[in-house]
């Protein structure tokens, strides 16, 4: 059993956290990576810092320039998923990248050593799945997962397509458009994951947006196993720059106050009114 699969069968739902190798500096990203998983993470995604993050927002787009004028490199994501894996041996781990950094590397190459580095999974956010065969036969090789990404708009016939060769735990977008905090979630996030579990049985996380505990909340309610955030952890860091202290104090409340979503609302939008208005 995959360390994946161990998580997801021990608990759900489980919050999984975001940050990109080299971000506020090579240095101190593990130290970024150690206070979250400190905090509770249960599951760590490192993006590999790249020029041209088309899939996310500003935020994140920011810390890929910080982490690259750092002198990020994809072996400084290598080298975090080594010291994380020393830290927490069975803490899961998943490479976040684009596919370019892959080709330029070469496929078998670059799973060989993600694996050795004991990375457990790779997320490829602009690999379509007609192209998948480009990774494919290498995440195999070396027994890593290949984490689907399924869309709102995703079409059920393509949800079917994509989701035939994944492993690890399916990557549900909750919303059109690139990462990022919102206000509120999409209203169809619980359709969505419906439609999504009638066609798989690999766990189902939900990502993009996600910033607040009645953002978490909503999600799990929606029937998910996992909840991904990743804005708002990168924003605490860019808003700390200078201050490290202060950043990692800053990362502990965020992760705490996040994780207060996963309890029941102790008090329903109902009485909430009522308590206001009465």
């Amino acid at each position: 059993m995959s360390r994946i699969e161990a998580l997801f069968a021990k608990k759900s739902p489980v919050l999984i956290g975001f940050t990109v190798a080299g971000d506020p500096g090579i240095e101190a990203s593990f130290r970024v990576a150690k206070t979250m998983i400190d905090a509770r993470v249960d599951l760590l995604e490192i993006a590999i810092p790249y020029s041209d993050p088309v899939a996310d927002g500003p935020v994140i787009e920011r810390a890929h320039v910080r982490a690259l004028r750092a002198g990020a490199t994809p072996e400084t994501a290598f080298a975090l998923v080594r010291e994380v894996r020393e830290y927490a041996p069975a803490l899961p781990v998943v490479l976040f990248t684009y596919y370019n950094i892959i080709h330029r590397r070469g496929g078998d190459r670059f799973f060989a050593e993600a694996a050795a580095a004991g990375a457990d999974g790779v997320l490829v956010v602009d690999l379509p799945v007609e192209e998948s065969d480009e990774v494919a036969p290498f995440a195999a090789r070396y027994g890593i997962d290949r984490i689907a990404l399924v869309a709102p708009t995703t079409s059920p016939d393509r949800q079917r397509a994509i989701l035939y060769g994944a492993s690890g735990f399916v990557y549900i977008i909750s919303i059109e458009g690139v990462t990022g905090e919102r206000d509120r979630l999409s209203p169809g996030i619980a359709r969505l994951v419906g439609a999504v579990r009638e066609k798989t049985a690999l766990p189902l996380a939900v990502g993009f947006g996600i910033s607040r505990p009645e953002h978490v909340r909503t999600v799990v309610a929606a029937g998910a196993d996992g909840v991904i955030v990743g804005s708002a952890l990168v924003r605490t860091i860019e808003e700390h720059l200078g201050d490290e202290a202060g950043m990692h104090a800053a990362l502990r409340t965020v992760i705490a106050r996040l994780r207060r979503g996963f309890a029941p609302d102790p008090e329903p939008d109902i009485l909430r009114r009522e308590r206001v208005e009465g």
